[in-house]
């Protein structure tokens, strides 16, 4: 299976005077096409630093990232915002939609900047809306929709382009349970049927559950993995251990 994303003894050191705090120390992770992959661990573990490196929005003190085979450590700013744009996806826990747009204008956005032709900007986010089933509220803002429907707009924005990944950092932070299932029901989808290779940030257990892998980060180090291999309650109960294992007082209820 293609191999999406590749991270080698990666370290990241922060520097503030004299101190210095390593955020991440040695880490190794492959990422395969259509994985689904959560990324767990204690406040402060290194969490969500691994996933800004991993979307080139952080730069490691040392190692290697490859994204698509290519070396992201090695591209300047303007190549890494081309890549950005094209080859990666993003949904944030407060939805990051423009208020001054539309839902459409706001899932139009990364194609409007491609210099796509109108038709085919219209043909693409009325294809990602009808998927995921807003494409009866397009042109309304997002202070007329729900918190549920926002994320879901954020979710179409992130997979219009077609990008090689997903990164979600506490994607369902913002929404009620309900709302939450319903969306993370969605990711699933979007990885099973669709092929969408995705990896998550959460502190959840719950949200966890819904993915295939979940690696778990404690103090900057990859502690330990978990491959679901039977019914999501089973791998539910295996995240809740290993949590209680690595010292997280923070997990979910199913």
């Amino acid at each position: 299976m293609t191999e999406i994303v590749k991270i080698k003894n990666l370290g990241k050191v922060y520097e503030s005077g004299k101190n210095k705090y390593k955020a991440l120390e040695n880490i190794n992770l492959d990422v395969k096409e259509k994985d689904f992959i959560g990324i767990m661990g204690p406040s402060g573990s290194g969490k969500s630093t691994l996933l800004n490196i991993m979307s080139t929005i952080d730069k490691p003190t040392s190692g290697d990232v490859l994204i698509d085979n290519e070396d992201i450590l090695k591209m300047n700013e303007g190549r890494l915002s081309l890549f950005r744009r094209d080859r990666l996806g993003f949904i944030f826990q407060d939805f990051n939609l423009l208020d001054t747009l539309t839902v459409k204008e706001n899932i139009a956005l990364p194609l409007a900047l491609s210099k796509k032709s109108s038709r085919e900007i219209n043909r693409e986010v009325l294809k990602v809306s009808k998927k995921l089933g807003i494409e009866t509220i397009l042109n309304k803002y997002p202070h007329e929709i729900s918190g549920g429907q926002r994320q879901r707009t954020a979710a179409c924005r992130a997979i219009v382009t077609n990008p090689s990944l997903i990164l979600a950092d506490e994607p369902t932070g913002a929404l009620d349970s309900k709302t939450s299932k319903d969306f993370l029901k969605l990711l699933k989808e979007l990885n099973e049927i669709d092929g969408v290779t995705i990896v998550m940030v959460t502190h959840d257990a719950f949200a966890a559950s819904f993915c295939k892998k979940v690696i778990f980060i404690k103090d900057g180090h990859l502690e330990n993995s978990i491959v679901k291999t039977a019914s999501q309650q089973e791998f539910f109960d295996r995240i809740i251990e290993h949590l209680a294992k690595i010292g997280d007082e923070e997990n979910g209820s199913i």
